[in-house]
């Protein structure tokens, strides 16, 4: 069965170590996630994506990454710089680079900072505003297209 890309969790950090499920994000262009800490002008890390597929994969549960957006159906792995991601109706993302596994992985459990290697996701900037809510379409728009 074939699934469609979709946004399975959204979820906002307001304060270092705090992590939590929202119902939505509010997307601002240039600027991030309202309300979450790395909500910065100057700031290259402004959103985390990572797919359900690959959380799964490491036996972990949301927010074990202190990702903001958890996908089903996007290889997020595969994105690159320059790559925009359009999430729901208004909102769009452009990746930045990949998200290296820190030490602070391994509070989750024993090892995991390395068993992460190229596989923690991708941060982007916030290219286009909006709202996203768990459920919004996903669409790749690859660097060439």
């Amino acid at each position: 069965m074939t699934v469609l890309p979709h946004v399975t969790w959204v979820r906002v950090a307001p304060g270092p170590g705090h992590s939590e499920n929202v119902a939505s994000l509010n997307l601002i262009e240039g600027l991030g996630i309202e309300g979450d800490r790395h909500a910065k002008a100057d700031k290259r890390n402004q959103v985390l994506i990572i797919d359900v597929e690959t959380v799964d994969d490491f036996d972990l549960k949301a927010g074990d990454l202190k990702e903001n957006i958890g996908t089903r159906g996007v290889d997020v792995a595969s994105l690159a710089e320059g790559d925009r991601v359009r999430l729901g109706v208004d909102a769009e993302i452009l990746i930045s680079h990949s998200c290296a596994p820190c030490h602070k992985m391994n509070a989750v459990r024993e090892g995991l900072e390395a068993e992460l290697a190229g596989r923690r996701g991708m941060l982007a900037v916030v290219s286009h505003g909006g709202v996203v809510m768990p459920g919004d379409p996903i669409e790749v728009l690859k660097r060439s297209d």
